[in-house]
């Protein structure tokens, strides 16, 4: 692995999984970004744990990503902000990764509003997580959608388009499998909680 072309939503706390944040670290050079989740989000405090982590991955030379969640389109301005803050100001985030934004044209001056105030709040790369493919207007407000999350077992049948400003994330997925896209994530992990897992490259030897 010699191209950035990972980026990794790992959803584990750091002071329970050292090894697999290590690994991580160790990984810096194929990693396009890791997101950050403290508490579904920032939390309503700092977290040394994951300071520290935060700390380790940009001293490698990985994006940092908050995660926030938008709650397609419903949840208010002000707290995807004071978010997109926390994450900067507790954990020296220098991009975002927007979960469960939608797809469709009416709610892109929403996001709009939200991206200018990402760029302002210092977000260099702001991700959005569509989860499908999404109209496309929302293409000229982020860095990278993420036009696909779901099981191996149906991205496999799909004919998804493919382009360097989409990822795909993909879970449930055997070992040696690749996602199409230039930026991706491929973990083993399924049902309720398949970001608690790392791709199967990254797996510290037990």
């Amino acid at each position: 692995m010699t191209t950035r072309s990972l980026l990794v939503p790992y959803y584990e706390h750091p002071a329970e999984r050292p090894e697999e944040w290590a690994a991580l670290v160790a990984a810096a050079p194929s990693l396009y970004g890791v997101v950050l989740n403290p508490a579904s989000g920032a939390g309503q405090a700092p977290d040394p744990a994951f300071i520290d982590a935060a700390g380790q991955l940009r001293a490698a030379g990985v994006r940092v990503l908050g995660y926030v969640d938008t709650a397609y389109a419903r949840r208010p301005h002000i707290e995807v902000v004071t978010e997109l803050l926390r994450h900067r100001d507790w954990y020296g985030a220098d991009g975002a990764f927007l979960d469960q934004v939608t797809t469709a044209p009416d709610s892109l001056a929403h996001y709009r509003r939200i991206a200018v105030a990402a760029r302002a709040a210092g977000a260099a790369t702001l991700v959005f997580n569509h989860g499908a493919h999404p109209d496309p207007g929302y293409e000229a407000q982020a860095d990278l959608l993420v036009t696909f999350e779901g099981p191996w077992d149906t991205y496999r049948t799909l004919d998804l388009p493919v382009a360097a400003h989409y990822c795909h994330l993909v879970y449930a997925a055997p070992p040696g499998v690749s996602p199409a896209t230039p930026v991706h994530c491929a973990v083993p992990g399924a049902g309720a909680h398949p970001w608690g897992s790392l791709p199967h490259l990254l797996e510290p030897a037990r």
